[in-house]
């Protein structure tokens, strides 16, 4: 091929890689990072609501309950949020402590799973460990002596076996040399044991050359069952020896001879069967003591082990269950009193000590008229007031006062619902704050209309990213972190999402890292 044609697809080739990377490059870069930081995240709800007269302000209590003592009387100017009537709490009180106590031994629980076990402890586990590591090597020596026992056990039945075919060779040489019927029964039986005689001779040999567990296992076996068949061939002969043509023929010394032979034979097959039960017996005894050791190692390690990330889990789970239970508690004891939600007058009480209160708008105790002139009632839509809570602050914007912003909370919240156009509404009353001077001016009319912004939570100080950051996979929450030129997932955990498009993350960044907005 001509050397510029060659050139010149090699110029082309390295121009097609430089555009693919200088592409890919590009293509890599569509993201925009954006750091971890410090910031506060709220979330707000936007209403409109309508200027009216300061009304009378029905209070009552937020739990069931008896009433302990009342603070005020009628016509005494009451600051905001002073107590004005409790509950009686001592019920309380005692569960709170029981609840206090829970919490700390749940603390106390994780401290000691994160300290591990004492060296007491170890050692303790560690003997353990060893004690039983003595038992298997012991276990492990006897079953060795067991084998070698069954040896010698072996050697005897295999004796006792070759002793009985030479007793039987004489018999039959001196008695039963016709072929008459007695004499071919006692040949044929004396063949009988030869065959098993070395057969088991067969077995002991390759068990003493080779003294596996398995081969004088089998030996063991099929001994048993050459001694059963040489057995079965005295007891033959043994009978023969009484036929009326050999009664008085055979002599009574072979004849108790042949008795002897068949009675040690048996006891070879005692011997036999009680070698293999112990060895069965040995090896039960192995397994039994591999058990425990390994059961002690486990503990071992167990004791010596960092905790595992669920055991954590399960433990913190308990010390939040018991913190949860414990806010209640306070919670509900802080709501045992009574406090006036504005500066004004209690005008009449409803309610006398010992009696029983409920938690309901109808079971009003004080009545309370507020020192500022007037108020502003919102309906609430049904998704939005189960964020809200007495004290709420709300910004508050006129039309008649444009370029002024004031200030106030939610004093109330009617628990009946009040149906618009079918959609279910919750009419709530928003008062002055403590700072009188920020609460709209006299100039305002009744029935103005104003625009509320009204703050139902608040983290401060928290670290936050942008919700854009987020996505979703497999179940999970996820941001992508840009570091040292990577890109790599990381799961996350997040709190309070914002209405000002930040997001409160609780655990998984760090401040200061960087996270990717996809564009």
């Amino acid at each position: 091929m001509n050397k510029k044609i060659i050139l010149a697809i090699i110029i082309v080739i390295i121009l097609a890689v430089i555009i693919y990377q200088f592409a890919l490059k590009k293509e890599e870069s569509t993201f925009t990072l954006t750091e971890v930081v410090r910031g506060n995240v709220s979330q707000e709800v936007s209403e409109t609501g309508q200027v009216n007269k300061g009304e009378e302000i029905n209070l009552s209590f937020r739990n069931s309950g008896r009433i302990a003592k009342i603070y005020v009387e009628v016509g005494k100017n009451v600051k905001e949020w002073e107590i004005l009537a409790r509950l009686e709490t001592d019920e309380l009180q005692i569960k709170l402590q029981e609840a206090k106590s829970v919490l700390a031994i749940a603390k106390k629980n994780l401290d000691i799973l994160f300290a591990g076990a004492s060296s007491e402890e170890i050692k303790i586990a560690q003997t353990k460990v060893d004690n039983n590591q003595i038992a298997l090597d012991t276990a492990k020596q006897d079953l060795k002596d067991t084998y070698e026992d069954a040896l010698n056990t072996l050697d005897d039945s295999y004796l006792k076996a070759y002793n009985a075919q030479n007793k039987v060779n004489s018999i039959q040489r001196t008695y039963f040399t016709e072929n008459d019927q007695e004499g071919v029964k006692v040949k044929e039986n004396k063949a009988k044991i030869e065959t098993a005689v070395s057969l088991a001779k067969t077995y002991l040999d390759t068990a003493k050359a080779d003294s596996k567990n398995e081969n004088i296992d089998t030996a063991l076996l099929e001994l048993k069952e050459s001694l059963n068949d040489i057995y079965e061939a005295l007891e033959i002969i043994r009978e023969v020896c009484e036929e009326p043509n050999y009664r008085n023929i055979v002599s009574s010394t072979d004849k108790t001879s042949l008795d002897t032979q068949k009675t040690n034979v048996n006891t070879a097959l005692t011997d036999l069967v009680d070698s293999q039960q112990s060895i069965v017996s040995e090896n039960l005894s192995i397994n039994s003591a591999e058990g425990k050791l390994q059961t002690a190692k486990d503990e071992l390690a167990l004791l010596t082990a960092f905790p595992r990330q669920v055991d954590i889990d399960l433990y913190q789970a308990k010390i939040d269950q018991a913190q949860a239970q414990v806010n209640l508690l306070e919670n509900q004891i802080q709501e045992a009193y009574l406090r006036s939600p504005v500066k004004g007058q209690i005008i009449e009480i409803k309610k006398r000590v010992g009696e029983i209160v409920q938690p309901s708008s109808q079971d009003v105790s004080i009545i309370l008229l507020p020192a500022a002139p007037f108020e502003i009632e919102v309906d609430i839509y049904e998704e939005d007031v189960v964020k809200m809570d007495i004290g709420n602050l709300v910004d508050i914007f006129l039309v008649a006062f444009p370029n002024q912003d004031f200030k106030g909370k939610i004093i109330s919240i009617n628990p009946a619902e009040k149906l618009i156009e079918g959609v279910v509404y919750y009419e709530a009353t928003i008062g002055s704050t403590s700072d009188s001077e920020n609460w709209i001016p006299d100039k305002v009319k009744p029935g103005m209309t104003a625009d509320l912004v009204i703050r139902t939570a608040l983290r401060e100080n928290v670290l936050v990213i942008p919700e854009d950051a987020i996505q979703k996979k497999d179940g999970k929450k996820i941001v992508e972190v840009f570091k040292n030129g990577d890109i790599k997932d990381r799961e996350i955990e997040i709190g309070l999402q914002g209405s000002n498009y930040l997001v409160e993350i609780t655990s998984g960044l760090e401040e200061g890292e960087e996270v990717i907005l996809r564009q």
